[in-house]
């Protein structure tokens, strides 16, 4: 597994040893960041079930500004952070080793705001609902979220979240919802 393109182009990512862990491949990940190229340059991402990291690093290659990676495996998170110092990203990511419902509480105290959430949870969960309501309020108004599941059919929006688009590539579906503004919340 390797960055596909930017600054850290070709750099190999480590996967931790790890049964549970996922990592996103290099064709889906190339499909995804084709589609949403426009949301990456200057973007703070939220790396969501991070794993090895390989799509908050992939973001931040390609020209996001910060990534905050939250991954509660700490072996996990060990190796994601050896793959921030190998792609030389280091200085604009952030490991959090927390369960994702910590790392969300701890980033609404930091008064944290994303415009771009990456989720790649294990496919055997199924809390679609759950991580909506619980990412609001460190979405930034009209941010992105790319929810990575498999195949299948498509989430059903709600908690001022639209879905947008939905991509298949191989057994992997990409879900990409926007975060809906309420207009008592105002911009």
């Amino acid at each position: 597994m390797r960055i596909i393109a930017g600054s850290a182009k070709g750099t190999r990512l480590e996967v931790a040893g790890n049964s549970e862990l996922r990592p996103t491949g290099d064709r889906q990940r190339e499909t995804l960041f084709n589609v949403i190229r426009d949301h990456i340059e200057g973007a703070t991402v939220l790396d969501l079930f991070a794993g090895s990291g390989a799509l908050g690093l992939e973001a931040l290659s390609r020209g996001a500004d910060a990534c905050v990676f939250v991954e509660r495996d700490r072996g996990a998170a060990r190796t994601l952070r050896d793959n921030l110092e190998r792609c030389k990203l280091q200085e604009r990511g952030r490991v959090m080793a927390a369960d994702w419902r910590a790392g969300i509480r701890r980033l609404v105290g930091e008064g944290a705001s994303f415009d771009l959430l990456l989720l790649d949870p294990p496919w055997a969960r199924e809390a679609t609902s759950e991580w909506l309501a619980g990412l609001e309020p460190v979405a930034a108004p009209g941010a992105m979220l790319c929810l990575e599941r498999q195949r299948g059919p498509a989430p059903v929006a709600g908690h001022n979240w639209a879905l947008r688009r939905t991509l298949q590539v191989g057994d992997t579906a990409f879900h990409l919802l926007e975060r809906i503004v309420p207009p008592d919340e105002g911009c």
